[in-house]
């Protein structure tokens, strides 16, 4: 799996997102580095800081996830959720 770190080096986290209609915090997530290269264009962001894409177990990510009360999104390169996942 492929997530989106904030601040790489720094204050590392995930790029975490909040779906506003539904009020759900989820991680977004994708199936390969090119499509989370490209999928992070559509992604808020804070201005001024970093953002890397990186590769992560399942198993690391489920538990942060869900430590932290997030959902994780599989998306796609444009965006699109193809799966929604309770860690």
């Amino acid at each position: 799996m492929w997530v989106v770190v904030q601040d790489p080096g720094g204050d590392e986290q995930f790029l975490g997102q909040h779906d506003e209609q539904e009020d759900i915090s989820f991680i977004p997530v994708f199936a390969d580095k090119e499509a989370a290269q490209q999928g992070l264009l559509s992604l808020t962001r804070q201005p001024g800081l970093k953002y890397e894409v990186q590769a992560i177990l399942r198993e690391e990510l489920f538990k942060d996830a869900a430590a932290g009360g997030f959902l994780i999104f599989l998306l796609n390169e444009s965006g699109d959720i193809l799966e929604k996942i309770k860690p």
